[in-house]
């Protein structure tokens, strides 16, 4: 029997979508973003087994790039250069620096200042800036402290899953923890036992079974995401939104409930191809030694399985692959609640990651490197009004996000405090969605690898840049790399020292030179 007040609450949410008037010069904006995801989905074809119908089916209503790139491929100076529009080589952001510290971006407006300047209703939860949550936002989901995890308790301090074999499992509870939370036995949620946890701040996680538990954080993230779509669709008020929602995973701790984990057995999964001593004609550790985390975390992971690299890396790759599937739930969850609201039609949608993720690709099993897998990410953005399922294969990067949405939400005002601010670097990327053929960016993409150093100059710092076709690094001790995606999209092989493709590099060379002196 329907109740009185379900009829109500029904006629209320028809008033309100037919007396919803949009506002097509400010149209509403949903930015989701994910940490530590590289090309593993559907519409990204990275990973042939992995299941993600919920980002595809994002995919398939909006424009793909295939082709972007991370400004710098680790969380602190991706995020700053995102949130800020500025290249890490123009605010000189060569060390892990807050934003709101960092002496050239504290000088600058946040994407999310200058919306809620333009009148926007500002909301978020979740990992969206790296750390604290800037002031800007009018309204903030969840305590940013426990937006990592779970972590395992053991009574005394945070540790790897205890499934996790030796000596891969000293390097922490966070990127040494890996598998499913039912093998880590039972929680009670009562501080001080044995069990999961929540975040920095180590918050009891009741934990029976998967059907008997405390949401995880991205779920949480989720269902406060639905939440405001509801709560917003019964409100007349005709200002709009700038929604951020950051979900975590796949970041470390790779935890997940069983299901997901199911999806991929051991026995069933496949490795992408690889190529034994691909590291031999790179000179990634000529700068940074073998004992820096993305060398050292695949050979420990290789010795904690015996030595037997394929074991290893399907054991990592499984709870990878359950956490993206995972992920790729909660997704569905917020847009199938926009997509049921009044805003659907007038709501600009940005899905991202701050930079990839290399599964034991050259040795190297991190992100903070200068390859494909570390350095690309996927980008969809999904307008009002333009055709879905269109694929851009132009290099784009992160730094683009701002002017794009300045552009298309007609935003006002200054990005900068003051004149100490670290000018916009990117380009709208509305002329390739619309396909206007104006584009008035580069041709490549530029990312920054390392953040080794506030000190170092940016003569010195290691740059890698991709267009179309080619990949051409360049480290700080003047050697290079090089690599023709045409012929090997794997970069297996090191051609910058080959004569013919001498005059190619010497153009990249000034291609990415013309960015760093704009």
């Amino acid at each position: 029997m329907i109740s009185k007040t379900t009829t109500g609450l029904f006629f209320l949410l028809l008033f309100s979508i037919v007396s919803y008037a949009q506002d097509t010069k400010h149209p509403n904006v949903l930015f989701i973003m994910c940490d530590d995801l590289n090309d593993y989905l559907g519409a990204f074809g990275g990973h042939k087994q992995v299941h993600t119908p919920n980002i595809d089916k994002l995919a398939a209503s909006g424009t793909v790039f295939l082709n972007a790139q991370s400004n710098a491929p680790v969380c602190q100076p991706s995020r700053n250069s995102i949130f800020t529009g500025v290249y890490p080589h123009d605010s000189k952001d060569y060390a892990w620096t807050p934003m709101l510290k960092q002496p050239v971006l504290k000088h600058n407006k946040t994407l999310i200042q200058l919306f809620k300047e333009n009148g926007y209703k500002t909301l978020g939860s979740g990992k969206l800036t790296h750390g604290k949550p800037p002031k800007e936002w009018m309204e903030w989901g969840m305590d940013h402290t426990i937006n990592y995890g779970p972590a395992y308790f053991n009574g005394e301090k945070n540790v790897a899953h205890p499934a996790v074999p030796a000596p891969y499992n000293t390097i922490g509870a966070v990127d040494g923890s890996y598998g499913r939370l039912s093998t880590a036995g039972t929680s009670s949620g009562v501080k001080g036992e044995k069990g999961w946890v929540l975040g920095w701040k180590k918050i009891p996680m009741r934990y029976i079974n998967d059907q008997d538990r405390d949401l995880l954080p991205d779920e949480r993230h989720a269902a406060w995401a639905q939440q405001k779509f509801q709560e917003m669709a019964l409100n007349e008020d005709p200002q709009p939104f700038f929604m951020g929602v950051g979900f975590v995973r796949p970041h470390t701790p790779l935890h997940a409930p069983d299901k997901y984990f199911d999806r991929y057995p051991i026995d069933k999964i496949n490795l992408n191809d690889w190529l034994e001593n691909d590291e031999a004609d790179t000179f990634w550790l000529e700068n940074f030694s073998d004992k820096k985390k993305g060398p050292k975390y695949y050979k420990m992971l290789v010795e904690s399985y015996g030595g037997n690299r394929e074991l290893a890396l399907k054991h990592f790759l499984q709870a990878y692959l359950a956490c993206v599937t995972f992920v790729d739930e909660q997704i569905g969850k917020v847009m199938d609640a926009l997509n049921a609201s009044k805003f659907k039609d007038n709501t600009i949608v940005v899905f991202t990651s701050d930079h990839g993720w290399q599964m034991g690709e050259k040795s190297y099993l991190f992100k903070n490197s200068p390859w494909e897998k570390s350095a690309r990410v996927p980008l969809i953005l999904k307008t009002p009004g333009t055709k879905g399922g269109e694929r851009v294969a132009h290099p784009v990067s992160l730094v683009d996000l701002f002017p794009t949405l300045i552009d298309y939400c007609q935003l006002e005002g200054s990005h900068k405090k003051n004149e100490q601010g670290g000018d916009l670097g990117g380009h709208s990327l509305r002329p390739l969605i619309e396909k206007t053929n104006d584009w008035k960016g580069p041709n490549g993409a530029l990312t920054i690898v390392g953040n080794y150093g506030k000190n170092i100059p940016t003569s010195g710092q290691n740059f890698s840049y991709r267009t179309k076709q080619y990949r051409y690094i360049s480290y700080g001790n003047g050697k290079e790399e090089l690599y023709d995606h045409a012929i090997d999209p794997n970069e297996f092989t090191n051609v910058a020292g080959d004569k013919k493709y001498k005059k190619i590099k010497k153009e990249l060379k000034k291609e990415m030179q013309e960015i760093l002196n704009q």
